[in-house]
């Protein structure tokens, strides 16, 4: 299935069969990437944080947090939603890749691991 915008450019792609309980989060993640490049950040947000909540188990659900955070601080340009999705990713999908991609947002919004990174220090082990 594509999900596309008004001008016809994809946003979401995904193939084959799901059951219902993984396709309909995919939809909505679908729509919520579409309403994200359309810069409706609030629409994007409450899509992503209905999958988060409404199907929590679904494969795409870590990456609708993740997603969630982004599209509240694009809204709003403050840095402390995501400081509170990475805080989040401490007790839900902490073993995803997506709390590994949210950690550099770390306790402060960030801004000490990405000093350390434009000081050519990294984050990694």
């Amino acid at each position: 299935m594509i999900i596309a915008d008004p001008h016809g450019t994809e946003r979401y792609r995904f193939e084959g069969f799901l059951p219902v309980e993984e396709f309909l989060p995919q939809v909505k993640f679908g729509l919520a990437k579409a309403a994200f490049a359309a810069g409706d950040f609030t629409r994007a947000e409450a899509l992503f944080r209905e999958i988060v909540s409404e199907q929590p188990n679904a494969d795409v659900a870590a990456e609708a947090l993740y997603w969630a955070g982004v599209a509240k601080y694009k809204g709003s340009g403050d840095p402390t939603p995501l400081a509170e999705t990475a805080r989040a990713f401490k007790s839900r999908y902490a073993d995803s890749v997506w709390a590994k991609k949210a950690s550099i947002w770390g306790e402060s919004g960030g801004s000490e691991e990405k000093s350390d990174i434009a000081k050519g220090k990294g984050t990694s082990s």
